[in-house]
């Protein structure tokens, strides 16, 4: 059977979850590419594989690491759920990777060699033109980009899980020796090499736009293969891959090493270009930062703000949305995030079970635009000192409620991405406010007892802080019943394209260069804030903070934390930066919930002291019976 010939020899393969369109065997193969049908349900088979981020129990990044966390006792969507929550609890394995991704082996992976796999069938065949001679030559320029998009965009999801990989050009023959088979990890530069040639090639013909949104959204355009090209130079320059001292002598089993240990500035410098290619193929298409119209309700200039932000991520295929996952729906991950906002909310459908931390509430902007640590005109050193709500903040916090010195005269993002006890959380489909105004509107009450902390067995927010960003504000909720409508996973938006150019070009030529300035800028003024330098200037501790390097990169990185929160992208972003080691060894922490008081409430408490073991968990571990298999295979450092 040629299924049992997956590279890299992964004799051992789990159980199916998928419905194979093609058979594995080389007659059916042949028939799939005689009409431009079937052939497009081999693509479409291609396709099949991309990740399921749009849900809390598949995307790795979401639960993973330290921006989310969920109570150790649940129920619902997330009752059985142990894939990268066990990763954030430190229990990654050799034996049995969890999230495996190489083979498939195991919960909550999908083996993305026979993915590349099913994507070289599909290329070799259609590239001959004696087959599937109904379709177009335009159409069969596109698919094969395609098809060369989705094995680029494997090879880099590998790549970013496990440095190097071998690389997979075509499929081995039947009739391969098992020596043959063995395939070897390549350096990691070729790696970066090879897929950043095969996105060139598949972009070239590529749409710009979809000109058929009504069935084909979701699939992949030039913007969208150039942002993936930018991701993934953006990886290749960053401190985990560029001259990381903790790989010197990482070699394969004939001495070939797989890193390079000498820092190149030039990585920076490609993905600045990449980076700035992207971006131009994005607006060029039409794609911009979104911004919300609220025809048709009264509302305030100040919640209007906030569904600038909460809509980005939930309004259905709106323009800031260069790649959406049409094949992954937000579904449950709006009702595992919801929480119950009054008594007539059922806890059971409305979860509230997602969790913020207070590393991350403390990760947002002063309303001057300024880390909490350097606003000159705020103090935060009592965080959790009670303040009450007063008119003038009535759009953010409940008038006359108290709640934390903390919450309060903080940034629009702050409102928008994060539920709490006493903020305000418009939703329109269930506003008690009369013609959809939002003045008196929803807001959380937290408290133990409270409607949003009812003590309801396996519902409940271990922090007291929700993930509002995720919610849809189209859910309606009843007593019997949570109704969401979905909306396909943000998987590339604008913002990120911003935040990658200006962090390529600090680092590639400092902050000499305007234009990090100009589009860090459009992020912060969409969300509310002024710029950078006037932001610093005015109200910074830190004042000349962007006027260097290391500055600005650290301004870079919390704005990239900030505007990409609860996406999955901070999972990521603290492994290439080498940040993981001191973010992920430090302790998750929250509010004390299980009080009804606010005195004693806001008393802040460990909930879980994460482990992080560097270099090790820096890579994931290949599973030992695949080394064991191919003996010419190498475990990554550490495992």
């Amino acid at each position: 059977m040629l299924a049992l010939l997956i590279p890299v020899l992964l004799i051992i393969s789990s159980c199916k979850k998928y419905l194979d369109i093609v058979p594995d065997n080389v007659a059916t193969i042949d028939n799939a590419f005689t009409s431009r049908n079937e052939a497009e349900k081999y693509l479409f088979t291609c396709y099949s594989y991309l990740p399921q981020n749009g849900g809390a129990t598949t995307n790795i990044g979401l639960l993973g690491g330290d921006e989310i966390w969920i109570p150790k006792s649940r129920r619902g969507t997330l009752e059985n759920f142990n894939m990268s929550w066990d990763i954030a609890l430190g229990t990654q394995n050799v034996g049995s990777p969890l999230a495996n991704f190489w083979d498939g082996a195991n919960t909550g992976g999908s083996g993305l060699w026979k993915a590349i796999r099913q994507c070289n069938i599909f290329i070799e065949n259609v590239s001959d033109n004696s087959k599937v001679l109904d379709l177009t030559p335009d159409d069969r320029a596109r698919w094969l980009g395609e098809a060369k998009f989705l094995k680029a965009f494997y090879h880099y999801y590998l790549l970013r899980m496990y440095g190097p990989i071998p690389i997979m050009d075509g499929n081995l023959d039947i009739f391969a020796s098992t020596d043959e088979m063995k395939v070897r990890r390549l350096p990691f530069d070729e790696c970066v090499d090879y897929i950043a040639k095969l996105l060139d090639e598949a972009t070239v013909d590529l749409p710009l736009i979809i000109g058929d949104r009504g069935s084909e959204l979701g699939r992949i355009t030039k913007p969208i293969s150039l942002s993936i090209k930018a991701k993934l130079l953006l990886l290749a320059a960053s401190p985990l891959f560029n001259g990381n001292p903790d790989y010197i002598g990482f070699k394969d089993n004939q001495g070939v090493l797989l890193f390079n240990s000498t820092f190149q500035q030039a990585k920076w410098e490609r993905a600045a270009v990449a980076a700035k290619e992207a971006l131009d193929a994005s607006e060029t298409a039409g794609h911009v930062l979104y911004k919300f119209q609220p025809i048709g309700f009264k509302i305030s200039d100040t919640t209007a703000l906030q569904m600038n932000i909460r809509n980005a991520i939930t309004e259905r295929w709106n323009n800031e949305k260069i790649w959406g996952l049409s094949n992954s729906a937000a579904g449950n991950l709006q009702r595992a995030a919801m929480g119950a906002l009054t008594t007539a909310f059922n806890p059971n459908n409305s979860n509230g079970q997602l969790s913020v931390p207070l590393k991350m509430v403390e990760l947002f902007y002063t309303n001057n635009g300024v880390p909490i640590t350097e606003d000159k005109t705020h103090n935060f050193v009592n965080k959790n000192q009670l303040r009450t709500g007063v008119a003038e903040e009535r759009f953010y916090i409940s008038q006359g409620y108290q709640t934390a010195r903390i919450n309060f005269d903080r940034e629009p993002r702050f409102y928008a991405d994060l539920g709490f006890d006493g903020g305000v959380w418009y939703m329109i489909n269930n506003n008690p406010s009369p013609n959809g105004t939002d003045n008196g509107t929803f807001f959380m009450q937290a408290r133990y007892t409270q409607p949003g902390n009812s003590g309801a067995e396996g519902y409940y927010n271990e922090t007291g802080y929700f993930v509002k960003k995720l919610v849809d504000w189209n859910l309606v909720n009843s007593a019997s019943a949570n109704t969401v409508r979905n909306y396909e996973w943000p998987e590339i938006r604008l913002a990120e394209v911003y935040l990658m150019y200006a962090e390529a070009l600090n680092e590639a030529k400092g902050p000499g260069e305007q234009d990090i300035f100009t589009y860090l800028d459009k992020i912060r003024e969409r969300a509310g804030l002024a710029g950078v330098k006037e932001s610093w200037t005015n109200y910074s501790t830190n004042a000349a903070k962007f006027t260097t390097k290391e500055g600005l990169r650290a301004i870079i990185k919390q704005e990239r934390g900030i505007e990409l929160a609860f996406e999955g992208s901070r999972f990521w972003d603290l492994r290439r930066w080498k940040d993981a080691v001191t973010q992920l060894n430090a302790p998750i922490n929250g509010w004390s919930i299980s009080q009804t008081n606010p005195v004693s409430y806001y008393q802040p408490r460990t909930v879980y002291q994460q482990t992080f073991v560097a270099p090790r968990d820096y890579l994931w571990p290949i599973r030992n019976s695949n080394i064991i298999i191919n003996s010419n295979l190498v475990q990554n450092p550490g495992w």
